[in-house]
Order: C-alpha cells, then sequence, then structure tokens
C-alpha cells in the first residue's frame, strides 16, 4: 500500500514513518503543500493520502477538493491538530473517507488507513460521536451555507490574502474569485469585505 502524506512538519512526517515502521507492506510518500502534494498524487498514484488540513499556502481541503476533481474514488484521510466536529463534519462532506485528530491515539491513524485501505471509512469513536449530536447546530451556522471553494477562499481572505494572491494561490481568475466573494456576502448577510473577514475570524476559519 502507497501511502501520501501531506504535512509540513517533520516531526508529524517522523511520527507517521514510526506508526508504520512495522508494516513492509506500506511505501509512505511525503510532501510539505499542497503543490507537491498534488503533484506527489499525479505521478506517484497513492493508494491513500493522508492530509494535514492546515498546509503552507492552500489549506488540505482545498487540495482534497483539487484530488477529488481528478480522482471522484481517491481514499483521503483527513489529519489535524484540531478534533472539533466541524472539521471532520467538513472533511466528510467534500469526500474524505477519513478524518484523524493529530492530539488523539497514535493508533487512530493506522487504524484509519486499514479501514479506508479495505473500502471503509473511519471516524475515531469520540469525535464520531461529537459529529452525531452536533449536526443540527453546523446546520444554523450561517458557513454552513457555503461551498469548500467559498470556505477556501474566504480563509484565505481572513489570513490577509488580497483577491489577486487568492486567485493565484486557487488556481482561478481575479474576476471569479472577486464574484465569489460577493456571493458570499450575500449568503452570510454582510455587505463589505471587512464584515467578512471579521465574521470568518470570529467563527474560526482563520
Amino acid at each position: 500500500m502507497r501511502i501520501l502524506i501531506v504535512d509540513d512538519h517533520p516531526i508529524v512526517a517522523s511520527g507517521c514513518r514510526t506508526v508504520f515502521a512495522d508494516d513492509p507492506d506500506v511505501v509512505l510518500l511525503e510532501a510539505p503543500d499542497a503543490e507537491s502534494g498534488e503533484r506527489a498524487f499525479v505521478t506517484e498514484k497513492p493508494d491513500i493520502c493522508v492530509i494535514d488540513i492546515n498546509l503552507p499556502t492552500v489549506s488540505g481541503f482545498e487540495l482534497a477538493r483539487r484530488i477529488l476533481a481528478r480522482e471522484a474514488g481517491a481514499r483521503i484521510i483527513m489529519f489535524s491538530m484540531n478534533d472539533d466536529p466541524v472539521f471532520a463534519a467538513r472533511a466528510i462532506d467534500i469526500g474524505a473517507k477519513g478524518y484523524v485528530s493529530k492530539t488523539g491515539d497514535p493508533n487512530d491513524l493506522a487504524e484509519a488507513v486499514r479501514e479506508v485501505g479495505n473500502g471503509g471509512v473511519y471516524l475515531p469513536p469520540a469525535i464520531a460521536r461529537r459529529v452525531a449530536f452536533a449536526r443540527p447546530a453546523f446546520a444554523q451556522n450561517p458557513l454552513s451555507r457555503l461551498t469548500s471553494r467559498e470556505m477556501e477562499i474566504l480563509r484565505l481572505l481572513s489570513s490577509g490574502k488580497s483577491l489577486s494572491e487568492i486567485a493565484w494561490l486557487v488556481h482561478s481568475s481575479y474576476k471569479t474569485v472577486a464574484n465569489t466573494s460577493s456571493i458570499m456576502r450575500q449568503k452570510l448577510g454582510v455587505r463589505t469585505s471587512a464584515e467578512l473577514v471579521r465574521l470568518a475570524i470570529e467563527s474560526g476559519v482563520a
């Protein structure tokens, strides 16, 4: 089994190597950001991708979206320091087959790889319970109206990126990003980009 780890923290990558060190059937591939991760997916054709949400340029969610656009059946496990059920729910919504918190049991990642590798899905039991009970609250959150691409643009706006920078990062045109920003303001009931950014920060998107 070929597993692509996309994470910019060397310690995390080292920890992943330790988890699978005794499994001779696992070959680990590594990439530090979304761009190299996407290239590795195309050239190396991994069986499973383990993707950190917080990558240096665009997020792991954006990388997952790009990979799934290339191959709808790609098996992706999202990996994060955050065990907030909102992040796990969004991972599921975009098409990931698993979600693992870096702060949880180290065996969770190995279990997730086994389950997803066998065609299943995986959430640590504690996160699965929190997702199930938190779903009604997600539906009431204004940000639940946004698509994954809109959420990525909102995250980049809240991190201080200009529309031109965002267009380059998400492989789109300035006009498309500007139009998306306008649509988001309408969906969220705000009038200015500053209000949009403030809402993103208050909601923990930044």
